[in-house]
């Protein structure tokens, strides 16, 4: 049997990109929540936040280090898998990226690097900036990174040149400004509070069920600020999911379509929360269904149109004709339907969950929070729901997206390089997912090592100057 170079190509860029974006999110919030953490320490001196801020930055490192490691992979591809996308769409690509490595990358790997090796050498002042510009760092890295993944959604800013069949910038700003990117931004970014706050809160929790008669109130304080991080930012994913997906409506109906599985044009449109039945149009679906709530994601009416999967797939044969050789512009229905209501699901339990720590740890002794294994168990748990939210959505974002790789100017199909076989990117494809397997053990134990291991001790700390002996060698270790 022949090998599809393009599937596997597809398969491998899914593989790496789910898998790196598990640490994406958790880096960007941990870090401000890790400052939050230290800022609390410096505004009262009181020994347990900075013990709670060493404790969660030394997760956070290690989550650092493995999300660096499998990025790199992530630019490699561009040019081994799709080259043909490279070199049509590099010259407005490229630019957001290369801000995104010169400038935002730098800044939080040099910031985070004096924040390591700053503990009792910088001013507590100086040292706390540090972290905070690190923080900045991660959110201008997310914000160059989403330009350039929103304009494969709705591109912008380009002019196509013939002579050589490439898309050419000509509008900078505008791509860093593409509706899509204010959109999906602070939907991003809230949705990394979400799961650093369930990251936190889950932590904390464990170690309260395992360890109850160790540190047990310090535990609780991280634990009340992973909870309420987590419901206020799942809030904002709502608020900021809801006009992103009327800006998607604008620019990528049939997603909206997809998501719903919704073939014929409707006003008003019903959302359904759980179908039952084939996806494929072929006949009716019995659905439990909320009346106009699709209307009202799309368009911010109850009563408003939305427009189906045959109408649109007609509508775009006579606008792009055929572009797409296979000529079928409808993307994996199934995929686009449960993936959007597992990415809504898992969100909401998720702040269910907080809810409910919220009101276990109530009172001096947190008494709702029991050693039993059922406790245990939702506080390991709790950091996969927001976690994997995120994942679904980004396959949601990606796959609904087909048939194109860059919406309405090039297919998915037409991307792929060209002398590249099947055997060869099966080949690498294996060898990612066993390397990829291999740092998940790694990330694991280390991340299990140090929450088993608990709050380090910081009685030798300095409070306000750095060491009088000088002399004290660099060192990782807090």
């Amino acid at each position: 049997m022949e090998l599809d170079a393009l599937d596997l190509a597809r398969w491998q860029f899914g593989i790496t990109t789910v898998y790196h974006f598990l640490f994406v999110p958790l880096t960007i919030g941990l870090s401000f929540m890790v400052a939050g953490l230290q800022t609390a320490w410096y505004r009262t001196g009181n020994e347990e936040w900075l013990r709670l801020t060493k404790f969660f930055g030394k997760l956070f490192l290690i989550n650092f280090a493995m999300g660096v490691v499998t990025g790199i992979v992530q630019e490699f591809q561009f040019g081994m898998n799709w080259s043909t996308y490279s070199r049509f769409v590099g010259d407005i690509f490229g630019a957001p990226l290369a801000v995104e490595g010169l400038l935002a990358f730098f800044l939080e790997s040099t910031f985070l690097g004096l924040w390591i090796f700053g503990w009792g050498r910088l001013s507590r002042g100086l040292h706390l900036a540090t972290i905070w510009l690190a923080a900045t760092g991660t959110l201008l890295s997310a914000y160059f990174i989403l330009a350039a993944n929103s304009w494969m959604q709705n591109p912008v800013g380009y002019e196509f040149n013939p002579d050589t069949g490439r898309a050419e910038l000509t509008n900078f700003a505008g791509v860093l400004l593409n509706k899509v990117t204010l959109a999906t931004f602070p939907h991003t970014v809230t949705a990394a509070f979400m799961t650093a706050g369930g990251f936190m809160a889950g932590v904390a929790v464990w170690r309260m069920a395992r360890r109850p008669a160790i540190d047990r109130g310090t535990y609780k304080m991280a634990a009340k600020v992973g909870a309420i991080t987590l419901i206020v930012a799942g809030a904002g994913v709502v608020l900021t999911g809801d006009y992103q997906g009327k800006i998607m409506t604008e620019v990528q109906p049939m997603k909206m379509a997809a998501a719903e599985a919704l073939y014929e044009t409707s006003q008003p449109a019903d959302f359904s929360v759980l179908s039952i039945g084939p996806l494929d149009g072929s006949e009716a679906t019995d659905v439990i269904t909320v009346p106009g709530l699709l209307s009202f994601l799309a368009t911010g009416s109850f009563d408003g149109e939305v427009a189906g999967i045959t109408n649109l797939q007609e509508e775009y044969e006579q606008t792009y004709g055929d572009l797409v050789p296979s000529g079928d512009y409808k993307p994996i229905i199934p995929i686009a339907y449960w993936t959007f209501r597992f990415m809504m699901g898992l969100g909401f339990a998720g702040m269910l969950v907080g809810a409910w720590i919220l009101w276990a740890i109530r009172g001096p002794e947190a008494k709702g929070v029991g050693t039993g294994r059922w406790t245990a168990t939702v506080a390991i748990l709790l950091p996969f729901l927001p976690l994997l939210a995120n994942s679904f959505g980004w396959i949601f974002t990606e796959m609904a997206r087909q048939p194109w790789i860059v919406f309405g100017l090039m297919p998915t199909s037409l991307a792929v390089s060209p002398t590249v076989s099947g055997g060869e990117v099966l080949a690498t494809m294996i060898g990612f997912t066993v390397l990829y397997g291999a740092l998940a053990v790694v990330e694991i134990g280390l991340l299990m090592h140090y929450i088993k291991a608990g709050l380090p001790d910081v009685s030798r700390e300095m409070a306000d100057s750095p060491d009088n002996d000088g002399e004290r060698p660099l060192t990782f270790a807090y």
